[in-house]
């Protein structure tokens, strides 16, 4: 079985599981709770918040943990919209984002009466230029992802943070595929809300986090005083102390991962040469992310020979519930018309991936497309 879908989710490493397991076993006290069963549990709360600000460069109150990127995406944009509509209802995004982005938007433009602008790449790319020919006086938000997961490309997140610091709108990254590939210091960056995913870096799922300059955003989750009145529910310890652990030991290793899954990347496509493929990317790009195309093939049957051959790919986005449908990202770069929307398949590598797997990708490829 070969593993090779990691833009969906990650395997847990082994500092992760051990770090889960020790606190389920030895620490299971509501963080809430005044007796020392809970205060054990909230020191360690309070330690893990305190050691991931450190990893981002933040402060701790800066920090809202929730159950994923879904959540947080949520979270920022219809809390930051909502309490702030009276100042303006224009939202600026891009045709690539995740649903978990698109669709609150949707929401609030359907139910609240906002306006969005929906920027489409030029020649598969985005650009500061075109957020900033957006802008109005009326835009309150500007939502970007900072690597997209079909395709791995990278948005000019530096550029757009400089930029709207002479706008009053608030600027949210979806950086689920991004952190802990690359150090990322949201401060720096002009960055607002950073929205972030534990089991996209090897941690577990069912727990991340939303990164917020400052808590002017309605709650999501009502019922309770966690997390700085921000969201309701008992945090998941286990969970948190778990996704900090799996953070730290990527950002300690960033540069090895990134050169060992370049060379995967470099591997895989040497081992296909004289092959008839494509390649569906942008101008900047982490290699942690191929989208290719074999002209001809189709997509869905491709995955299903792959898949019966004990490897796992995909064709994008795992929050499709299941289904092979068109990417709207590549409809975006391509048009609805693409061939590529029924050719392209996503091969997402991590680190814990080997040569040898992707050797043997390649010349299971090059049988089913009857090119060896």
């Amino acid at each position: 079985m070969i593993y090779l879908d990691n833009a969906a989710t990650t395997p847990m490493s082994l500092l992760a599981i051990s770090t889960m397991t020790k606190v389920m076993q030895d620490i299971y006290g509501n963080p809430s709770s005044i007796h020392s069963h809970g205060r054990l549990a909230n020191k360690l709360l309070r330690e893990a918040r305190q050691d991931l600000a450190k990893l981002l460069g933040t402060k701790p109150d800066n920090l809202f943990f929730t159950a994923g990127g879904t959540e947080s995406n949520n979270t920022a944009i219809i809390g930051y919209c909502l309490r702030n509509q009276h100042r303006g209802k224009h939202i600026i995004t891009t045709a690539i984002e995740h649903h978990s982005v698109l669709e609150p938007i949707e929401y609030l433009v359907k139910q609240f009466g906002f306006e969005v602008t929906i920027i489409q790449p030029d020649r598969q790319v985005i650009t500061a230029q075109q957020i900033q020919e957006a802008l109005s006086n009326d835009t309150i938000l500007v939502s970007t992802m900072f690597v997209n997961n079909e395709t791995g490309t990278l948005l000019p997140i530096a550029e757009i943070g400089e930029l709207l610091k002479n706008h009053p709108a608030a600027y949210h990254v979806d950086a689920v595929q991004a952190i802990g590939k690359i150090p990322i210091i949201p401060d720096e960056l002009g960055i607002d809300f950073l929205s972030a995913s534990a089991h996209k870096f090897h941690g577990p799922k069912g727990v991340g986090f939303l990164y917020a300059s400052d808590a002017n955003f309605d709650s999501y989750l009502h019922g309770g005083d966690q997390e700085r009145k921000k969201r309701a529910g008992t945090e998941n310890l286990p969970g948190i102390v778990a996704m900090v652990a799996a953070l730290k030991e990527e950002l300690a290793n960033h540069d090895q991962n990134y050169q060992a899954v370049n060379d995967l990347q470099k591997v895989f496509l040497r081992e296909i040469e004289g092959c008839s493929y494509y390649l569906n990317k942008g101008k900047t790009q982490l290699p942690y992310v191929l989208n290719i195309g074999f002209p001809g093939q189709k997509n869905d049957l491709l995955l299903l020979r792959l898949d019966l051959a004990g490897i796992s790919i995909s064709t994008g986005s795992a929050c499709t519930a299941g289904v092979v449908q068109p990417s709207h990202v590549l409809k975006a770069f391509y048009g609805e018309d693409s061939h590529r929307l029924s050719e392209s398949v996503r091969i997402s590598f991590s680190s814990q991936n080997t040569k040898e797997e992707i050797i043997q990708l390649a010349n299971t490829l090059k049988e089913i497309i009857g090119e060896k």
